[in-house]
This record gives C-alpha cells, sequence and structure tokens, in this order.
C-alpha cells in the first residue's frame, strides 16, 4: 500500500512568469527576494507591472538563511501596512525558505524559533498564502512544505516543516534561471540530483516518487554537463528546471537520506555550497545501496543500466566532469573524521531514511 500527495498548483514553462498577476489574483503580497539591482530590481519591477506594487518588499535574505536575519526580516513583515495577504518568494532556494519562515511566524519570529527548537508552540504558527517563483534550477523548495534554517552561531542546522506550508502555487519559468553564472547553476543542478538519487534509496519510496526521480536523474545526467558549458542555451535552461521540479515533487514525498545528512556539516563547518555538499558522496552511497532493495536496484538500472557498479563509478566521472571531488579531504573533512561524520550522519533524521549498508561506507 503507498500513496502520493502534493497540493502545489505548478506551472512550467517558457514564458509562464508573465502569468504572475493571475496568481497574485489582486491580493496584497509582500515580495520576499534578493538585494541585486541588476536582476532582481528589474523583476521586482516586471512583477508590479503583471500584478500591482507590492505593499513590502524584504530583500536582505542571504544564502542559507538564518536566524540572526530571518529574525530581522520577520520585523520588516510585520511592519508592513496594510498587512500581506500573500508572500510572493522571487528568488533562489534560500528566498523560498526564508518566505515558509515568514509565513509560519507571522511578524514574529519567536514563534518558529521556539518550535523548532522544541517541538511546541505548532498552534501558534501563521501560514501566509505563498506563491513560489523560482530564479534557480535545484532546490525544489517551490513544491515541498519544508524550509532549512540554520542557527550559525550554534553550529546547528533545522527543518522548518509543516504541511500548511506548501506553496499554493509554483511558477516554474526556467527563462528566469538563465541569468545564473555557471557555478550556481551546477551547484543547484547537483542538488536536483541529489533530491533525485535520495528519493529512490529512502524508506519512504513509493511507484510515483521513485518514476518522477528517475526521470529527473536522467535528464540531469544528460543536460548538465552540456548546460555548464552553454549557460545560454534556453532548451538545456528548460531541461534542467524540468528535471529540477520533478526532483522536487519526488523528495516531497519522501525527504532525503544520507548525502544530505552528510552535507549539513559541511555546509556549517566548511562552508561548501549545498549543492556540493550533497552531491559529492553520491557515488560512494549510491555503491552502499546495491542489493539492498529489488525496486530501487530497478530504478537505479533505469537510470545507470545494469551494472550498478559501473553506473556508481560513471557518476563519479560526472561529478569529476563539472569539478566535484567525490574526496571527502578535499572538502575539508580529516580522514580521521570521517567515520564519525558518516555514523552521526546516519544516526540523523534524513539518514535514517537511508537502505544502504553502513559496512559498505568509507
Amino acid at each position: 500500500m503507498w500513496g502520493f500527495a502534493n497540493p502545489v498548483r505548478l506551472t512550467f514553462g517558457r514564458g509562464a512568469f508573465e502569468r504572475m498577476g493571475a496568481a497574485v489574483a489582486g491580493r496584497r503580497y509582500c515580495l520576499v527576494t534578493y538585494a541585486q539591482p541588476d536582476l532582481f530590481a528589474a523583476l521586482a519591477g516586471r512583477l508590479a507591472r503583471l500584478a500591482g506594487a507590492p505593499v513590502a518588499t524584504i530583500d536582505n535574505v542571504a544564502a542559507n538563511p538564518d536566524f540572526l536575519g530571518l529574525a530581522q526580516s520577520c520585523r520588516r513583515f510585520a511592519e508592513a501596512r496594510p498587512a500581506p495577504e500573500l508572500i510572493v518568494a522571487l528568488g533562489g532556494g534560500s528566498v523560498l525558505d526564508a518566505a515558509k519562515v515568514l509565513a509560519a511566524a507571522g511578524g514574529d519570529f519567536a514563534r518558529v524559533r521556539r518550535y523548532l527548537e522544541t517541538g511546541e508552540g505548532e498552534s501558534d504558527l501563521r501560514f501566509t498564502p505563498i506563491v513560489a517563483v523560482p530564479t534557480t534550477a535545484g532546490t525544489g523548495s517551490e513544491v515541498t512544505g519544508w524550509a532549512t534554517v540554520w542557527d550559525t552561531a550554534a553550529k546547528k542546522k533545522y527543518s522548518l516543516s509543516h504541511e500548511r506550508l506548501y506553496p499554493e502555487q509554483a511558477v516554474v519559468d526556467p527563462e528566469l534561471t538563465r541569468a545564473a553564472p555557471r557555478d550556481l547553476t551546477v551547484s543547484t543542478g547537483l542538488d536536483a540530483l541529489s533530491h533525485a538519487l535520495e528519493s529512490i534509496w529512502n524508506v519512504n519510496a513509493n511507484p510515483a516518487s521513485t518514476a518522477l526521480a528517475v526521470a529527473a536523474a536522467r535528464e540531469t545526467l544528460d543536460c548538465l554537463p552540456r548546460l555548464a558549458e552553454q549557460l545560454d542555451s534556453a532548451a538545456l535552461r528548460e531541461a534542467m528546471a524540468r528535471a529540477a521540479s520533478l526532483a522536487g515533487l519526488a523528495f516531497s514525498n519522501t525527504r532525503t537520506a544520507l548525502a544530505h545528512s552528510l552535507s549539513y556539516h559541511l555546509t556549517l563547518h566548511h562552508g561548501v555550497p549545498h549543492g556540493i555538499a550533497c552531491s559529492f558522496s553520491l557515488p560512494m552511497v549510491m555503491r552502499a545501496v546495491i542489493g539492498c532493495d529489488p525496486a530501487c536496484d530497478a530504478a537505479l538500472g533505469a537510470i545507470f543500466g545494469a551494472d550498478l557498479g559501473a553506473g556508481a563509478d560513471r557518476l563519479a566521472r560526472f561529478l569529476d566532469g563539472l569539478g566535484v571531488s567525490t574526496d571527502a579531504g578535499d572538502h575539508g573533512i580529516a580522514a580521521a573524521d570521517w567515520s564519525g561524520l558518516l555514523d552521526r550522519a546516519l544516526a540523523g533524521e534524513r539518514g535514517r531514511n537511508f537502505i544502504g549498508r553502513r559496512a559498505a561506507l568509507a
């Protein structure tokens, strides 16, 4: 017995941004975006022409949104007059995650912080509707009900998760990703690949999530190396955006597993970008799952071919071709610390989703 559910209304395609007027539907909205005048101010201007001016703009979002910055954002949200009826999140995964925090906080970050740190206070959360407009292809946050939140000072990562935090609509226009430079394009694309593969070797996998994941992984493996060399290709941008959305739908039902659990330490303690941190270990993790579950093996075979060991080698070459080392030492992890990091990652919430063998991890 299995089920699949995702409440987000997804609009995908080149030119989809032009439908933002219908998505906002005359509601008072707060725009959450980046303070980058060369790109995001222009997009904000287009949005205002399509949907009217926002009642507030919050543009202090940084990569890996943390407690301090989010508290400031929530104060700005609380000061908006008249009060927003909607949040429009226009940006990468950090913007989409920050928007979910704002939606839950209702102007008071203390509500969200208490919920994250103690698991208490759910009844105090607020849930402002969100229209998510991603400008990168990778995080999948536009179709999930959770956000990654960082307490940088305490070196901790939290997941804000609630079924009412799914955006009401995702507007995915591949044209909005064309300004992303190579490093960001590769990193976010690898995040999507990790979402796809980790939803396959996952205790929560089901036939629908796996079908989406297989399609996403195959398309990413095919298009990302070419896109890295042809950043202006509209067709490749569309292919990568499609793969990222499919991967997002897949892991919206399964969540991630060991590779993501490993990544949090690398990002917090070594500053490794998220997409790199969660993908460098994928070949190792894949080798540890071969033979553990027939459905998983079949799905991986549909991606890599019948010889899954050779498929893991192919995956390692794929990463190397994009400039991503599969050696933990190259990402700041001392050899003496690696085994302990693996054990802690396996014991973590995402690590417990992994179906593979500890003995095969090295």
